[in-house]
């Protein structure tokens, strides 16, 4: 099998240009309802909780709903940031990401002062341990449980992508456990790895499929999740207002793709064809800790992954926590404490899941 994937982070978006009234940025022309669309997709293989990104490039569902002879070129962003500055260049259209770029995103606008309409339109997954995990260093105490290990930290070394969906529930688990860390450090994967490696972090927060690569190569334990302190994550695909506004048929093709890789995801048969996918669309990471990282836990049958499709209520109530932690920020990446008005536009997903005859969540993934 042949994937169509793009290594280049940033390419010339397709078509012709011209100038919004609104923002006052050149747009993309996505012609006219029916025609062939060529659309430029940022996605993150390297991130667990978004592979029905993975799954519609490996096999290609899109091309059962848009018009005949329409292209769709994903490009790989290493964090979700990466994929949201390509996209308020536009030179992306659609974004598979996590719920802080994601909620960020929509912020790149302001009407008085211009900038990129990106708006929300579905949601990936969402969950407790995607996201949500802390590892510890390998000779760290056995703990009763992921409390315990969080409040083990207080006086400690540790650190986070701050910003990231894993700053976000880092504090919230310090905040409970009432405890203060020696040094809270802003760190990227390679950083942390190498931190841990060297014996110069005592844990860190993490998502995944890095955090089940770190603890498959020995390098970190794992210590904390979402579920010790019933904190979501999750994963959301958002769209340039252009596109939406000019293409809705190109839009409501896309969520049925999106629908279609869903429910394949959803289904444990397909286990080790989504792992296989993912091997092929990432580097140094072996197809089985793919697959565990997305159907096993050390937790038996807890939830991995909720596969919502539309905006459903459990992750409205993620967006709204976020999107105040976002607010709550000194660099404030969301500009007021709650998402901008027509920052969420759920109606084309909703459509699409009401045409299939089927009901949210579309799948769920419960760990082995």
């Amino acid at each position: 099998m042949t994937f169509k994937l793009s290594k280049t982070l940033g390419a010339i978006a397709v078509g012709a240009m011209a100038m919004s009234p609104v923002t006052g940025m050149a747009t993309v022309d996505f012609g006219n309802d029916g025609e062939a669309v060529d659309l430029v997709i940022g996605y993150q293989p390297y991130y667990t909780e978004s592979w029905t990104g993975v799954v519609n490039n490996g096999k290609a569902f899109w091309k059962n709903h848009l018009p005949a002879g329409s292209t769709a070129d994903f490009q790989v962003g290493l964090q979700g940031s990466v994929i949201v500055n390509a996209m308020a260049g536009e030179k992306q259209h659609i974004g598979y990401m996590g719920d802080m770029p994601a909620i960020a995103s929509t912020f790149k606008v302001i009407p008085e002062r211009g900038g990129t309409d990106i708006r929300i339109v579905a949601a990936l997954g969402t969950s407790m341990q995607q996201c949500n995990i802390f590892l510890v260093r390998n000779d760290a105490p056995e703990f009763a449980n992921g409390r315990d290990a969080v409040k083990w930290m207080d006086g400690k070394i540790t650190s986070a992508p701050h910003g990231a969906c894993t700053d976000r529930f880092a504090q919230l688990a310090f905040a409970e456990s009432g405890i203060k860390p020696k040094k809270y450090l802003n760190q990227n994967i390679e950083v942390i790895t190498t931190n841990f490696r060297a014996g110069k972090l005592d844990a860190a927060a993490i998502w995944e499929p890095t955090a089940s690569k770190m603890v498959a190569s020995g390098i970190a334990r794992r210590g904390a999740s979402g579920i010790d302190f019933g904190a979501l994550d999750g994963a959301f695909m958002v769209m340039l207002n252009d596109l939406i506004e000019q293409r809705p048929d190109a839009v409501t093709g896309w969520l049925n793709a999106e629908l279609d890789a869903q429910i394949f995801v959803a289904d444990p048969a397909n286990a080790d064809a989504v792992a296989t996918m993912a091997e092929a669309q990432t580097e140094q990471i072996d197809k089985s800790i793919l697959k565990a990282s997305l159907y096993d836990s050390p937790i038996a049958g807890s939830n991995k992954l909720t596969l919502d499709f539309v905006i459903s209520d459990r992750a409205r109530n993620l967006m709204a926590d976020a999107t105040a932690f976002l607010y709550s920020l000194k660099k404030k990446p969301a500009a007021t404490p709650t998402i901008r008005s027509g920052g969420v536009m759920p109606q084309f997903a909703e459509d699409v899941l009401r045409a299939r005859g089927m009901t949210s969540p579309v799948g769920v993934i419960n760990a082995k």
